[in-house]
């Protein structure tokens, strides 16, 4: 064959029946559509702290920014010395640690929770009406003057029959003093704990169309995380897992699911000295959950531990290096967010997600680039891997771990290419023009 000239095809099928598949295939199509939308491509939390109700206040945020950097300034107050409890190599010391002490300072939360569960208790109706009340004032407050976490609300009463009207009674309070107060912030995040029975996510998702409706909402403005504490909400009696059922019974609200560390390792009779987010009971229970939502557009999150980083140096440096494994351990294993129970948690936490991003920079950076400008390389990616490599780097420049002008002297990659690495459209795994 002569140069230039073109390779003579051949087909054997009509054009029909291409078609006609399809057309077979169009329902198909648009369950997977509906089911599997994909990661929403927003920020996610590095972690959530639960606050009680009674004990949260204008000054949470701040309080524990402060708290935090004094555990630093006593316990190790400068790189060195909290490398050497943590185990960072040279190289990362310093800017993890510096970056550190510029998260607590600026930004300490992520994400925060005020609890009207466990952390609460049951209370009289007068008084969890009135702090219900408080705290729709004091988040609307935040964040109209600057002062939220970038993601805000409150966790409520489960849907069991005991402390259902209750439950509904303190949402309810809740969303119309934000409401009075303007609007519902778009950091709004709702917890929906102890779910056992996709009919009470069923449930709840009426309760929010129910409060919608009432002041004239768009359908579906109201999300919800659903966290899993119990063993129904893995594993039905017929073997079906249940948490998957929750997610599409939450029609399209579920945001999150979260591990709940102590209640379901209880639920499963572990002894409350080996009940960890490291447990076999809690790897399986999150990989169960991992599994149900790829794809779906929710995230999953980590638990938390209860060992506190408080007293003498050497017992504060212990439970620093125990949080700091869990939270390597999690990320590894693609739990990006969990929950910090003090503000001795969130050193640790921020130097376990900075360490991660940071150690892994340079490489998955190069991968990148090398995939961006089709350079060949000792590892060969995949449409799929650029996905991978572009989320990690997304959510190192999300929590602080990263800078975008480091980012891109290694990827010659803007944001905007990064995002669209990392949430292609369904069937395009191509390269985005730049």
């Amino acid at each position: 064959m002569g140069h230039g000239q073109q390779e003579q095809v051949a087909t054997s099928l009509a054009g029909a029946v291409s078609e006609e598949i399809s057309a077979s295939l169009a329902p198909v199509d648009a369950e997977l559509e509906r089911r599997y939308p994909g990661d929403p491509g927003t920020r996610q939390p590095v972690h959530t702290v639960y606050v009680p109700g009674d004990a949260f206040a204008s000054d949470t945020i701040r309080s524990w920014g402060e708290k935090a950097l004094a555990a630093l300034d006593e316990h190790a107050p400068d790189a060195a010395s909290f490398a050497a409890v943590l185990g960072l190599s040279d190289d990362l010391a310093e800017p993890v640690y510096a970056r550190v002490r510029a998260k607590l300072e600026h930004q300490p939360i992520e994400d925060l929770r005020v609890d009207f569960e466990d952390g609460y208790g049951p209370r009289p109706d007068a008084e969890e009406d009135e702090t219900a009340a408080r705290a729709a004032r004091l988040i609307a407050e935040a964040y109209k003057n600057g002062t939220a976490a970038p993601y805000m609300g409150i966790r409520m009463k489960c849907m069991e029959a005991v402390v259902r009207d209750r439950g509904i009674r303190t949402l309810d309070i809740f969303l119309t003093g934000l409401m009075a107060a303007g609007r519902l912030p778009e950091g709004l995040v709702l917890t929906l704990p102890k779910v056992t029975y996709a009919e009470q996510v069923t449930a709840f998702v009426r309760l929010l169309e129910a409060f919608e409706k009432a002041h004239g909402l768009d359908s579906g403005r109201i999300g919800f995380e659903i966290q899993i504490e119990t063993s129904q909400s893995i594993l039905a009696t017929d073997g079906t897992a249940t948490v998957a059922r929750m997610i599409q019974a939450a029609e399209g609200r579920a945001t999150g699911l979260h591990y709940g560390t102590f209640d379901y390792s209880a639920c499963l009779g572990v002894s409350a000295a080996y009940q960890a987010s490291d447990h076999p009971a809690a790897d399986h229970a999150k990989a169960i959950m991992q599994v149900a939502a790829a794809g779906t557009g929710v995230r999953v999150s980590d638990g938390s531990t209860n060992v506190l980083p408080v007293g003498p140096t050497a017992k504060v440096h212990d439970a620093w290096r125990l949080h700091y494994g869990l939270t390597r351990r999690a990320l590894a294993r693609a739990y990006y967010q969990g929950w910090d129970m003090h503000p001795g948690h969130i050193p640790t936490r921020y130097a376990a997600v900075f360490a991660f991003y940071r150690e892994g920079f340079e490489q998955a950076a190069g991968r990148l680039a090398r995939y961006a400008g089709r350079v060949g390389g000792d590892v060969m990616d995949e449409p799929a891997t650029a996905k991978a490599l572009s989320g990690y780097l997304l959510r190192g420049l999300d929590c602080g771990a990263l800078d975008i002008a480091e980012v891109a002297r290694l990827t010659g990659l803007a944001r905007a290419d990064l995002e669209a690495y990392a949430a292609p459209r369904r069937g395009d795994l191509t390269v985005p023009t730049k």
